[in-house]
C-alpha cells in the first residue's frame, strides 16, 4: 500500500486536502468520489507536487502547459457541477498568489461577475489563448455547453502536446550525436593534434597526405576558429531574414517538403494539426470558412497554407474543397479521398477525426523509419571521422620512425 496526497473538492466548493492509503492512485479516486469529492490531484505524498500549477511563473506570458492544465482542472469543476465563478475561485486557492495565472485568474472572475463571458475576458486578459481556443469557448457559450468544449479543448491541447513531444523526443538523439561528433572532431584537431606538431616539424620528413590535411585543418582551426563562429551567426541571421519575407519563405517550404522522409514528417504532422483542429471547431458548430480561416492560422508552412487558401475559396464559390485539397497535391492523396467521403457522406467531423488519427499513428511510423536510418549513418559517419583523424596521426608517427605495417 501506499500514501497518497490528495486535493479534492467539495459539493460547495471548499477545496479539501489530506493523504490517503491505497494501492494506486486510482483506488484514491475512487475512494474521494465515494465520499462525494471532486479529485483535483493525486499523488504518491513523497512527492509533494501540485497537478494544476506547481511551478512559480517566471515569464510575462503563459506557457502551453499552464493552459492546458488551467482548461482540464476549469473543465473538470464545471462538469461536476460548480458555478464559473465559484469553480474560478476554487483555482486561485490553488495556486500561489503572486503567479501570473493567478492574477489572470482574478481579472477573468471579475469580468465574469461583471456580465462578460468568458472568452472575451480570457481574450482581453492574455494573448496566450489562440484564435481557435477563444472561438472554441465562444461556440460553446452560444450553446450552453461550457464544460464539453473545455473538456475538448483539453483533450486537444493534450493531443497536440504527445505529437510535438513525439518529434522533439525524435529528434533530440540525432541533435546529440551531431553536437557529439563537432565536438570530438574539435577536440582532436584543437588538442591532440597540435601536440605531435612539433615532432613532425623535427623530422624533416614530408608527411603523408592525409596527414598533412588533418595538420592544416588543425592549424587553420587554431588561428581562424572565429570564422567558423562568424559564419554560422551570418549564416542564422541570413535565413531568419529568409522565413520573414513571406514568398522566400514559401519557396523554402517547399524545398523543406521535397526532402525525403524530413518532409514526410512535416507534411503528416501539419495533416494531423489542420484535420483535428477542423474536426473539433466544426464539431462545436463553428461555421466552415471561419474555421478554415483559424487552421491557416496554425500552420506555419506557407504552402500548406496555400492549399487550404484555395480550399476557403472553393467553399466560397459553393464548390467543396476537397476537390481544391486534391488538386494542390500538398496533402496526403488517403487524407484528401477521407475530407471527400466526409462531405459525400455528410460526416465531415467524424472523417476529420479519423484522418488526424491514423496521419498521428502514420506520423510515429515516419519518425521511426528515420531514426532508423538516420542512427547508423551517423554513428558510422562520427566514426570513420574520428577514425581517419587518428590513422592519419599514427601513419605519420610510423613514417618519421621508417616503420613500415
Amino acid at each position: 500500500m501506499i500514501i497518497f496526497a490528495y486535493k479534492a473538492v467539495n459539493q460547495d466548493g471548499d477545496v479539501q486536502e489530506g493523504t490517503k492509503e491505497a494501492k494506486d492512485e486510482a483506488a484514491v479516486v475512487r475512494q474521494l468520489q465515494e465520499d462525494g469529492l471532486i479529485p483535483l490531484n493525486v499523488s504518491p505524498a513523497s512527492l509533494k507536487t501540485s497537478y494544476l500549477f506547481s511551478l512559480k511563473k517566471t515569464k510575462d506570458s503563459l506557457s502551453q502547459k499552464e493552459i492546458a492544465l488551467f482548461t482540464k482542472e476549469l473543465a473538470t469543476l464545471l462538469q461536476a457541477g460548480l458555478p464559473l465563478d465559484r469553480s474560478l475561485v476554487v483555482l486561485m486557492d490553488l495556486i500561489e498568489e503572486d503567479s501570473k495565472i493567478h492574477l489572470l485568474i482574478k481579472n477573468v472572475l471579475q469580468q465574469v461577475k461583471g456580465g462578460a463571458n468568458l472568452a472575451d475576458a480570457l481574450q482581453s486578459e492574455s494573448d496566450a489563448f489562440s484564435r481557435f481556443y477563444i472561438n472554441m469557448l465562444r461556440a460553446g457559450e452560444a450553446g450552453g455547453s461550457v464544460d464539453v468544449v473545455l473538456g475538448q479543448l483539453s483533450e486537444y491541447l493534450e493531443k497536440s502536446k504527445e505529437l510535438k513531444d513525439t518529434v522533439n523526443t525524435a529528434l533530440i538523439y540525432p541533435a546529440i550525436l551531431v553536437i557529439m561528433a563537432m565536438g570530438s572532431v574539435f577536440l582532436l584537431l584543437t588538442f591532440v593534434v597540435p601536440q605531435f606538431m612539433e615532432m613532425f616539424e623535427s623530422a624533416g620528413k614530408e608527411l603523408p597526405l592525409s596527414t598533412q590535411i588533418v595538420v592544416g585543418a588543425a592549424e587553420w582551426l587554431q588561428s581562424y576558429w572565429w570564422i567558423l563562429l562568424i559564419l554560422g551567426s551570418a549564416t542564422f541571421f541570413i535565413m531568419r531574414y529568409e522565413l520573414s519575407i513571406g514568398p522566400r519563405k514559401k519557396q523554402w517550404d517547399g524545398i523543406i517538403l521535397s526532402i525525403p522522409l524530413f518532409g514526410e514528417i512535416i507534411r503528416n504532422m501539419s495533416t494531423t494539426n489542420f484535420t483535428r483542429t477542423l474536426g473539433t471547431l466544426l464539431t462545436n458548430g463553428v461555421p466552415i470558412l471561419t474555421a478554415l480561416g483559424i487552421v491557416k492560422g496554425t500552420l506555419s508552412n506557407l504552402v500548406l497554407v496555400d492549399a487550404l487558401s484555395s480550399a476557403e475559396e472553393n467553399l466560397k464559390q459553393g464548390k467543396d474543397m476537397s476537390s481544391a485539397l486534391i488538386e494542390s497535391g500538398e496533402f496526403p492523396k488517403m487524407a484528401t479521398q477521407m475530407i471527400k467521403m466526409g462531405e459525400e457522406t455528410g460526416k465531415m467531423e467524424e472523417m476529420l477525426e479519423r484522418t488526424a488519427n491514423t496521419y498521428d499513428k502514420q506520423l510515429k511510423i515516419t519518425i521511426e523509419r528515420m531514426l532508423a536510418m538516420m542512427e547508423p549513418i551517423l554513428i558510422v559517419t562520427l566514426g570513420l571521422l574520428i577514425a581517419g583523424i587518428i590513422i592519419s596521426i599514427l601513419s605519420a608517427i610510423l613514417s618519421v620512425n621508417d616503420l613500415a605495417f
